[in-house]
């Protein structure tokens, strides 16, 4: 964080002192809300939650070296009271991305999109670094708590905030804008993810546009970067005053592949066109999907000054920082754990299953079969039955060999739509739970299979693909892919 001096704290947030030593503290520390992480120099920020209360631990914070607790009522030791604490964050986290780009020039890039926003943030965040210091949001910290967090997390001499922006409903990405202003907006794309909560897709796009909405005038160095190959967010070209650049694969994409193939690994390649040039890229991560988001990446980089040649070398050399998301184990007994198990949607889904096909021509050549352990996709509403359905079918078209459905009703859907697209026996069955699905692939796998395993957050899949990359393997990931835990 950047230095803060009480005086300055008080007036940015209008907070009252209480129990303040002296000398008054200075803030040189993270702002934190685990008292667990406090150390000399932080700001606790004591927030009410579901089960605990932040301001129960405002005495171990302060303790632990935190200089000052954030809180709504005195705690005992030297705080600043606020009104609301969120609301405090919020305004810190202006006041600090003010600084940041009025003193020192920062560029603040703000994501969206249904699927793919972190593996995209991610990318982004790698080829930033290369041009500059960068700061980006941790895993999916994308609320209105997480992303005044990572805001505070910038220094001094930060040049980049990449920050992930999601949404559950009307207005959240506008509030967001509001508290991290960002030059660059990007949005990857408009789908089903929380179609529940939005009711339609074009609710959804209506969302994701905020962030476009809130970018400053071309004038004033404001660029929408929008991907050219998603109809819904091509049009948000006209809710915008910024200036528009495209990136997909359409011919008019500024930012584009061509030529996009997939290594017999399952890796994406193809040859990268900018303004600037052109270059061939091979990239670490697996599936076709991580063209876009690579794309996306690309042209965010392009406006800070890269070149063809060194997105394409930063993109190469890109790896996932998060868990979970396609994360590759190989074992010593052949067998392949490909964990995507942190989230899932009807596209993600696909774009999972479709590097699952691809992988499998090299297991095939190995004597192995590709297994697809899926289980519920959240948050579809009225449309999870069709949804599920759907996916099951995918698996049979892609002609995946195995198909292990996990869980309850959404599950056995998944099941049902594999066997009566495929017309099949045993090569799709239906468990109850994780651990019924590990037992299974216990005594069916054999060398040169690939397993993926998917299902949304809330189904704990990941048990699955953890237990079994367990088994014989010496770590996750391969080639680094995998940030430590």
């Amino acid at each position: 964080m950047i230095p803060l001096p009480l005086a300055e704290l008080l007036t940015v947030v209008r907070g009252e002192p209480h129990d303040i030593p002296q000398p008054p503290p200075r803030i040189t520390g993270p702002v934190v809300i685990d008292s667990r992480l406090a150390e000399p120099g932080a700001l606790f920020a004591a927030l009410p939650g579901e089960r605990v209360d932040g301001h129960d631990y405002a005495a171990g914070a302060v303790a632990a070296g935190a200089a000052l607790v954030l809180a709504s009522r005195p705690v005992g030791v030297p705080a600043v009271v606020v009104e609301d604490v969120t609301d405090a964050l919020g305004a810190l986290a202006r006041h600090t991305v003010a600084r940041l780009v009025e003193g020192g020039g920062a560029i603040v890039v703000g994501l969206t999109g249904s699927v793919g926003k972190t593996s995209a943030k991610d990318l982004t965040a790698q080829l930033l670094d290369r041009a500059g210091p960068t700061v980006w949001t941790p895993g999916n910290f994308n609320n209105e708590i997480g992303l005044p967090l990572t805001a505070l997390r910038a220094e001094p001499d930060t040049r980049h905030l990449v920050l992930e922006m999601g949404a559950r409903g009307t207005g959240h990405i506008r509030y967001l804008t509001s508290l991290t202003p960002p030059r660059i907006g990007v949005v990857l794309n408009v789908g089903t993810a929380h179609l529940g909560e939005f009711g339609s897709v074009e609710g959804i796009a209506a969302a994701k546009g905020e962030l476009v909405e809130a970018l400053p005038a071309a004038a004033d160095g404001g660029v929408a970067v929008l991907n050219a190959d998603d109809p819904r967010v091509r049009a948000m070209a006209d809710r915008t005053a910024a200036r528009v650049l495209l990136f997909g694969t359409a011919p008019d994409a500024a930012v584009r592949a061509e030529d996009v193939r997939l290594t017999p690994e399952g890796r994406p390649s193809f040859r990268l066109t900018t303004p600037t040039g052109c270059a061939e890229v091979t990239m670490r991560l697996y599936g076709e999907h991580h063209v876009s988001n690579g794309l996306a990446a690309a042209a965010v980089a392009h406006e800070a000054g890269m070149s063809a040649a060194d997105i394409a070398d930063a993109l190469a050399a890109a790896g996932s920082l998060a868990r979970w998301r396609m994360e590759v184990t190989e074992r010593p007994d052949g067998v392949t754990i490909v964990n995507d198990a942190y989230n899932a949607n009807p596209e993600s889904m696909r774009a999972a299953l479709r590097a699952l096909a691809a992988m499998g021509e090299t297991a095939a050549a190995k004597g192995g079969r590709t297994w697809a352990v899926l289980g519920e996709m959240a948050e579809l509403g009225a449309r999870s039955r069709a949804e599920h359905d759907e996916v099951g079918r995918f698996v049979a078209r892609l002609h995946v060999n195995r198909l292990v459905s996990v869980g309850g009703q959404e599950a056995a859907w998944l099941d049902s739509g594999a066997k009566n697209e495929g017309s099949w026996g045993e090569e799709s069955v239906h468990v109850s739970d994780a651990q019924a699905a590990v037992t299974l692939l216990r005594g069916e796998l054999r060398p040169g299979d690939v397993v993926l395993v998917k299902a949304s957050r809330s189904v704990g899949l990941e048990r699955v693909a953890l237990q079994l990359a367990q088994e014989g393997a010496e770590a996750p990931g391969v080639d680094g892919e995998v940030a430590a835990p």
